[in-house]
């Protein structure tokens, strides 16, 4: 077995680096290689800037095997460097608009993918598609889809969720209902929701990610929505409250920044899928105790050895197309600090 160079692009930020220690946990034979803007101090450090390509040399001159992406490449400029040298390539940070510029550079350019492209910026590593899976692998009985997700302010969070909210809390973005897109936008159509996990009744809010694209579009599910709370109601109402009488649309980008960029030492994060298919209903219940970044990271790995492994064939995927339901829920239930139920 040959050793694998895997290059984690962006492996100083709070994601990356927890991807790198479950890697090296898991995997002592890969070959581990950290990409960032400023130069680290071993051996095993690049200096790669996304937006200036002449800083990807070194990618080719490391025989690096795998690419993670786990910073913001706004003009894709890695995909591009991943599918014209053949070289594998997961990323799991882009939101909704970007992730869809992105598919369909590859999509455009798939008579030359000659690797793994996998995109896996769904919630937190683009699980919940496998997760729904479990639950009914018959897409086509599926008429509704709803992600509710319990968000902690007190939890670790990286600058890019935060950022993304500052930039486009007020934006409209799209859900699906019955195969239409409606144009909605953050923290408006509120509904109570009851959250496993001893967390109880809470308002939700609509959010935007990914598997909002992934599953009515790739998936054909007619309809789906996301919705957030905050652990705490007050914040949650507050911006309720905030979208509703348009004070979001006088603050600067900046004073948007701080209002969401508050981050903690750590907390739990839970989400639940709620199923609707010809005429029963099932829901999945998912808690990481040690919080986001911990799930996405070990999520990532999973979808890292995936690709490492001779079986898959190459091509353009979703990270939830590359593994069967079966794979991902024994993974997930065997891991230390996830708690997963199904009802």
């Amino acid at each position: 077995m040959m050793r694998k160079n895997i290059l984690v692009i962006g492996g100083t930020g709070l994601v990356g680096k927890v991807i790198l220690r479950i890697l090296k946990g898991r995997n002592p034979n890969y070959n581990l290689f950290v990409g960032s803007r400023q130069l680290g101090n071993t051996i095993n450090d690049l200096v790669i800037d996304v937006n200036n390509s002449k800083t990807f040399d070194c990618i080719i001159d490391n025989k690096i095997d795998l690419i993670v992406l786990c910073t913001k490449d706004s003009d894709n400029e890695i995909l591009k460097y991943a599918i014209q040298n053949k070289l594998d390539y997961i990323d799991i940070t882009k939101p909704t608009p970007d992730l869809t510029v992105a598919y369909d550079l590859a999509i455009a350019n798939k008579q030359n993918v000659n690797s793994h492209i996998v995109f896996g910026s769904g919630w937190m590593g683009g699980i919940v598609g496998n997760l729904v899976d479990l639950v009914e692998p018959d897409k086509s009985k599926i008429q509704e889809t709803n992600l509710y997700i319990y968000y902690s302010i007190k939890d670790l969070a990286g600058k890019s969720s935060a950022n993304f909210l500052a930039e486009n809390v007020c934006k409209p973005f799209i859900v699906y209902k019955n195969n239409k897109p409606q144009n909605v936008k953050h923290f408006l159509n509120s509904e109570k929701y009851n959250f496993s996990f001893g967390i109880g009744k809470r308002q939700v809010y609509n959010l935007d990610v990914p598997d909002l694209f992934i599953l009515n579009q790739i998936e054909k599910i007619p309809t789906v929505s996301v919705k957030m709370t905050y652990n705490s109601k007050f914040v949650t109402s507050l911006m309720g409250y905030f979208q509703s009488l348009k004070i979001f649309n006088i603050m600067s980008l900046r004073e948007r920044k701080l209002l969401f960029g508050g981050s903690g030492n750590g907390d739990q994060t839970i989400f639940e899928i709620v199923i609707k298919a010809q005429n029963k209903t099932r829901k999945i219940s998912l808690q990481s105790v040690k919080g986001q970044a911990e799930l996405t990271a070990f999520s990532t790995v999973l979808h890292i050895e995936k690709m490492l492994n001779e079986d898959l064939v190459n091509g353009i995927y979703f990270s939830h197309q590359t593994h069967s339901a079966q794979e991902i829920f024994e993974a997930l239930n065997n891991y230390s600090t996830i708690n997963l139920k199904i009802s």
